[in-house]
């Protein structure tokens, strides 16, 4: 019985040994926003009244004294929208962006920075890091949004759903920069007739 009872014990002790250890906190931390704002909220207390329209998924890297927009990001090379894995959005019914029907789904958000203007590419290869496996082949939108100066830099890069006539934009906020990329909703008869 006690080889048997210290047969158990090593594999206990062992088998702790082996088990994974958890990440450490990361230095630009997962974030997510909802349209609704604050949906999950609304949600438990019983005041959402369907599913969310939107959520954007995103790493919020810090800017630590770096000079960011012509530094560390630089003007017209690809840019995930953050840190880590590439920004992605999930569309809970049809939406227009830039002029074109984006369908309820899943799908990679990257930018195209340059000092006047943004270009906003909607992909539809997910679970990227990073822009390293970017296919132009799969962009289902472009659409450019202009740059304004942020009176109230941001430390911290920061994206949020607004409400507005129609819609929402999607704001992006970082260092002394902020753009808006306008969505709009869809008649969801009209889109499925087309």
């Amino acid at each position: 019985m006690k080889p048997f009872i210290l047969t158990i014990c090593l594999f206990l002790a062992l088998s702790s040994f082996a088990q994974p250890k958890p990440t450490e906190l990361d230095k630009s931390p997962m974030d997510m926003s909802y349209w609704p704002a604050n949906y999950p909220i609304l949600k438990m207390s019983g005041k959402a009244k369907d599913q969310p329209v939107a959520r954007i998924i995103y790493g919020r890297p810090l800017k630590n004294g770096r000079a960011i927009f012509g530094g560390i990001i630089k003007y017209n090379e690809m840019w995930r929208l953050g840190a880590n894995e590439a920004t992605e959005i999930e569309t809970f019914q049809a939406l227009k962006i830039g002029g074109k029907i984006l369908p309820k789904g899943r799908y990679t958000v990257y930018c195209l920075p340059t000092e006047n203007k943004w270009t906003i590419i909607i992909n539809k290869d997910n679970f990227c890091w990073g822009n390293f496996t970017y296919d132009s082949k799969k962009d289902l939108i472009r659409t450019d949004i202009d740059v304004e100066k942020n009176t109230d830099p941001a430390e911290a890069f920061t994206m949020y759903f607004e409400d507005g006539k129609n819609g929402a934009n999607l704001i992006f906020l970082w260092d002394d920069i902020k753009t808006s990329l306008p969505i709009l909703l869809v008649d969801e008869k009209t889109s499925k007739k087309k």
